[in-house]
């Protein structure tokens, strides 16, 4: 046998697995991938752990650290389908079409009869923006295995894509139906319920979504957008604090944040977290849009002026919004308008 020193180090590792996995059942991430760290090299080293991993940072919505686990997971054991429809979101949010593809033809080659192929198939059209065809691969996915909660989610989320509203709470009702703690489903049917601008239930599905899973900034900073765009603007700037707080580096947080702050009349605060997020994101045209639009709030106009042509070199594409606010600088009795979406 194992003698009995040989037991107790199975039971130890089997501890810190079964410890790994009950904190992911729960959305506890930072505690599964802790309890997964203690595992030694060897322990840690398998397929099984890094999808568990890949997991946890996947709730959490870090894309980048999930796509580094995803990837050592399919190093390990290149035969594995469990999980790989994850990896395939991961990799659709990275915008990664060409390791997305390859992904599906891999999977395609190693088992048709897995509702995670059809799913991962499903992801690669659609970030060729082709929702019908995605739609297909996704009730292929529900077709093979009726109880699969994710492709149910998938499917909403082509929906919605395709601004098919209808279908897209059909979809989410029956991912919630096979699932209720499917925090995804809920954020999709508040999704919709924004895009309605049926704030009090968008808000409910999102507070639902996040009592399943707290620690995800993308959830902290929806609902922020909800309550601004209900016009909860003081409520709204705690949200989005603790958007920012869950995953300092997220840029859409940050400018819902200061967004609020300027309808909160607090303008050199906005102001400054715009200057943070120009350090983030120095491409991203929205951000010296709304600095002209506070900057002009503060009778900077010159300022205003600089940062609106910058706007449009950076997104030539999205000039004429731009240029409505630079003929506005010479009008400056025009009433504001503050759409938050």
């Amino acid at each position: 046998g194992m003698g009995e020193g040989g037991a107790k180090a199975l039971c130890d590792v089997l501890r810190r697995l079964g410890d790994g996995y009950r904190h992911l059942q729960q959305y506890r991430g930072k505690e599964a991938i802790a309890a997964f760290e203690k595992l030694s090299a060897s322990e840690g080293n398998t397929a099984w752990v890094q999808v568990q991993t890949g997991t946890a940072y996947f709730n959490m919505a870090q894309y980048q650290m999930a796509e580094q686990s995803f990837q050592k997971a399919r190093k390990l054991e290149p035969s594995r389908v469990v999980g790989m429809e994850l990896y395939s979101t991961v990799l659709w949010f990275l915008k990664k079409e060409h390791e997305l593809c390859y992904l599906a033809q891999e999977l395609v080659a190693l088992d048709k009869t897995a509702p995670q192929t059809w799913c991962v198939l499903g992801n690669c059209f659609s970030v060729q923006r082709e929702f019908e065809t995605a739609i297909k691969f996704f009730q292929r996915a529900i077709q093979v295995c009726p109880s699969f909660t994710y492709a149910y989610t998938l499917a909403g989320h082509e929906h919605v894509s395709n601004e098919d509203f209808e279908k897209a709470t059909a979809s989410f009702r029956s991912s919630l139906r096979t699932d209720e703690r499917h925090y995804n489903a809920w954020y999709g049917l508040a999704i919709i319920y924004l895009k309605q601008e049926k704030y009090q239930l968008a808000e409910y599905h999102l507070r639902r979504a996040l009592a399943i899973n707290p620690r995800n900034s993308v959830l902290y900073c929806y609902l922020g957008i909800v309550l601004l765009s209900a016009g909860s603007c003081f409520e709204a700037l705690q949200v989005l604090q603790d958007a920012i707080d869950l995953d300092p580096a997220n840029p859409l947080a940050k400018l819902r944040k200061a967004m609020a702050l300027s309808h909160l009349d607090r303008n050199l605060e906005a102001l400054e977290e715009l200057e943070q997020l120009q350090q983030l994101a120095p491409r991203e045209s929205m951000v010296y849009m709304q600095m002209g639009k506070i900057l002009k709030k503060l009778g900077r106009l010159q300022e205003a002026l600089a940062c609106f042509n910058h706007a449009i070199d950076l997104d030539p594409k999205g000039g004429n919004a731009v240029k409505a606010q630079i003929d506005r600088l010479q009008m400056q009795d025009v009433e504001e308008d503050d759409s938050f979406l």
